[in-house]
């Protein structure tokens, strides 16, 4: 158990912890949450011992293995394979010195302990987390210095998933996957076996993985049992009762107040009056559990709506130079269509959104645009194309070249920057600011069709609740593009699947995504196995065993199961012998001979396992 107590820790003139007390429990799947701002990421620099507390102290088990994702991208010539196998520091320093360790009882020690912690099974591990994330067998053996920054951050959180650490510390984990890595990842840590504390504000990622919420509100941290819809609930009941309270004490004081008041003056009811007024300043009041106001999103809707469809396809490819990405479209989107794009990074959903916007011309078929067609933009990169010394006052003012002063100020409180907010720079504004910021000016003068690639990212859940009205008030069509499983289902009315170079209608919900989504995961690990055990192709259907066959095979299994027996009995001798007091000092010679002989044994024994399952999947 962390023991997290009388926290107190502040940033410039902000306190972002007052005497916050909390305890953890051990191998809890525990949700953090809280205002963009509030000091979550301040937190675990404080657990992972980057930051000290003013006062308080941090508690954690000696011994306790933490993993955490650093904020720079790893990069260098080395393979991403490599890179993720070196995070088992102990694996990776235990293979090192068992090529130059010539003392016997030291090289037992380490083939010892290199199967204890299932050194040899380290590679497919590795593979089958990249996977997941996104990196076929080539790509995994790619240097990382080749993939983008976001890329390899994926790498980074595959490294630490890699190390299986006792704390496990994850700062938004899905800002850089897609969804299909997100489904994963969720997949994943629904089983993780120690103690998980995750930052997110994808709905779907808490609800589905986490059993408790530690929640971070006003400088102080409160822990919820149950997952986050749970969460909801019940801070939502006590918001009730705590304002039922507050109104019945308001109710009394007034009462007393009123007494008071009313008979001070008289002698005969002084002291009653003053009793009362003993009572009002003993009163404790009932602090009300109120949520700060979230700023709403305005997307302006169009101001006059274009005869459907406003963009049609017919037998269309697309792509860059002379390298054909996406071919077959023959699709129509409509002018109040909630479209959602589904499919793995890399599948050409960015292309197929820079051709439905115009930005990416066609090499083959029939593509009808509407002429007065005007197409909003919002991709998280484009924040980078912000002017950083700029503000939000003057990134409006050009769009506004006949407004007054009044008027430009009044536009940038609209879209969230009222005030002195709207003098801010650029570089002193949060993430979800700035994509506040640029959504405003993408949607500034009201797009037919609007395309959002990943809004959400930088957003905390009560502002991912408010862009979701935003979107379902605006009258225009949406192509959306989202990790975030909560928002596709609030707003998104057709499915549009890319996969296999083309666009297709996805007939189904996102329950049914899922589903693909694991099966097909599922298949190609299969199917990898399959390669691995050079079993028949996959055209090849075996025919049905005759009688003889099973016995033959029946009779084989029954001679593997024998074998394995024999060998498992003969590991458990070399480990007793290898266990004695003196094994190593009476006689190293034999000791290292034993421990040469365990390894082979199990190698041995490996194969015998894995030619027993295979016959027994085929019988």
């Amino acid at each position: 158990m962390i023991h997290l107590n009388d926290l107190t820790y502040r940033l410039g003139p902000r306190l972002l912890f007052d005497k916050a007390t909390v305890a953890l429990p051990a191998s809890g799947r525990i949700g953090f949450v809280g205002r963009n701002g509030t000091g979550k990421t301040t937190l675990f620099r404080m657990i992972a011992g980057e930051l000290s507390p003013e006062d308080g102290s941090i508690n954690i088990p000696a011994r306790t293995r933490l993993g955490r994702v650093e904020q720079e991208a790893p990069g260098g010539p080395g393979k991403l394979i490599d890179f993720v196998l070196e995070a088992d520091k102990e694996r990776a320093a235990l293979l090192r010195e068992a090529e130059t360790a010539s003392d016997p009882t030291r090289i037992a020690d380490i083939q010892m302990r290199l199967v204890d912690i299932d050194a040899h099974s380290a590679p497919a591990r590795a593979a089958t987390i990249l996977s997941g994330l996104g990196f076929d067998h080539e790509a995994q053996h790619r240097a990382l210095s080749e993939f983008s920054g976001g890329w390899r951050m994926r790498v980074a959180l595959a490294a630490v998933l890699f190390s299986t650490p006792d704390l496990l510390l994850l700062d938004e984990p899905t800002n850089y996957l897609d969804l299909e890595g997100t489904l994963w990842l969720i997949d994943y840590l629904k089983t993780y076996p120690a103690t998980i504390l995750v930052i997110s504000h994808d709905r779907d990622m808490l609800d589905a993985v986490c059993d408790h919420i530690l929640h971070l509100n006003e400088s102080r941290l409160s822990l919820w049992k149950g997952n986050y819809t749970s969460f909801e609930k019940q801070r939502r009941e006590l918001q009730a009762v705590q304002l039922k309270q507050k109104k019945k004490q308001d109710d009394q004081r007034r009462h007393l107040q009123s007494f008071v008041d009313r008979f001070r003056a008289k002698a005969t009811k002084a002291s009653q009056a003053q009793s009362r007024l003993k009572i009002l300043e003993k009163m404790e009041p009932v602090a009300a559990m109120v949520d700060d106001e979230v700023l709403p999103f305005h997307l302006p809707s169009p101001q006059k709506p274009l005869s459907p469809p406003i963009v049609a396809m017919e037998s269309v490819s697309t792509g860059y130079d002379e390298r054909t990405i996406l071919s077959r479209l023959s699709l129509n989107i409509s002018n109040d269509d909630r479209i959602g794009l589904l499919g793995s990074n890399g599948n050409g959903k960015s292309t197929f959104a820079k051709l439905a916007g115009g930005r990416l011309a066609p090499m083959s078929g029939a593509l009808r645009r509407s002429q007065k067609l005007d197409v909003g933009f919002f991709a998280q990169h484009q924040i980078d194309d912000l002017e950083p010394h700029g503000t939000p006052y003057s990134h409006v003012a050009p769009l506004m070249v006949d407004g007054t002063e009044a008027k430009i100020r009044a536009r940038c409180a609209r879209m969230g920057f009222p005030h002195v907010k709207a003098d801010t720079r650029v570089t002193e504004l949060s993430g979800g600011e700035k994509a506040r910021l640029l959504m405003g000016l993408a949607t500034f003068h009201g797009p037919h069709l609007l395309i959002m690639d990943e809004p959400t990212n930088h957003l905390d859940i009560d502002s991912r609740a408010a862009l979701i009205e935003a979107i379902n008030e605006y009258e225009g069509a949406v192509i959306l593009v989202s990790h975030d499983r909560y928002l596709l289902e609030a707003c998104a009315d057709r499915l549009w699947l890319v996969a296999d170079g083309t666009v297709k209608n996805f007939d189904g919900d996102m329950d049914d995504y899922t589903k693909f989504v694991l099966e097909q995961a599922g298949a190609e690990r299969e199917a990898k196995r399959r390669e691995a055990r050079d079993e028949r192709p996959k055209s090849e259907t075996p025919p049905p065993p005759d009688r003889a066959t099973k016995r033959e095979t029946k009779k084989k299994l029954d001679q593997l199961e024998e074998q394995m027996n024999k060998l498992q009995g003969l590991l458990a001798r070399i480990d007793e012998a290898l266990a004695a007091p003196d094994a190593f000092t009476k006689d190293p010679a034999k000791a290292s001979q034993l421990a040469g002989q365990r390894a082979e044994v199990e190698r041995t024994l490996a194969r015998i396992e894995e030619e027993w399952l295979m016959l027994s999947e085929e019988a």
